[in-house]
């Protein structure tokens, strides 16, 4: 009897744990949720997802900016949420995070990363590689298209430039 109602406290504190490593990129809300750098990279691990990370600073206004502008535009957030696993990266903080077995400040990956200027997106593919660094603000109409290029995996296949010139000519 001890047992069962040991499992069941079990299962009552790891639900949501494991909840977060299987839910959407979006809450109920439709806003993004952020994940902590290793919540992130494990997440996106287990559910074979690319990575976006936005670089940013606490004093950056124009990360703010994308923050209130960018991020809670509908396409921007239906294709994060469709190809992504979203992370947060103060590029500041001394918190340790850990990528592909080392361990480092969030200073030294940003740093590692060429995330230089703020707010920087570092997207990174399925097996953690890095497939492209975005610095600077972006609004919804440039950066949606860009989500979806590499998101659905254009960018394996068709430069940008081409790629977008062949979504004009759809629409």
């Amino acid at each position: 009897m001890l047992a069962a109602g040991f499992g069941i406290l079990l299962l009552a504190v790891a639900s949501p744990f494991f909840e977060a490593l299987t839910s959407p990129s979006t809450n109920a809300s439709g806003a993004i949720v952020w994940m902590s750098f290793d919540e992130g990279v494990l997440k996106a691990q287990r559910e074979n997802k690319k990575i976006l990370i936005d670089v940013f600073t606490d004093w950056c206004g124009w990360c703010k900016k994308m923050d209130k502008d960018t991020y809670p535009d509908e396409a921007v957030r239906s294709a994060i949420d469709k190809h992504f696993v979203a992370i947060k990266l103060d590029a500041e903080s001394e918190k340790t995070v850990t990528f592909r077995g080392q361990k480092m400040t969030q200073i030294a990956f940003a740093q590692s990363a060429g995330a230089t200027s703020y707010p920087s997106t570092l997207f990174l593919d399925e097996k953690l590689k890095p497939i492209s660094l975005l610095p600077g603000y972006m609004t919804p109409e440039r950066f949606s298209p860009i989500l979806l290029y590499i998101g659905e995996g254009h960018y394996l296949t068709t430069k940008f430039p081409d790629y977008l010139a062949k979504q004009r000519n759809r629409s």
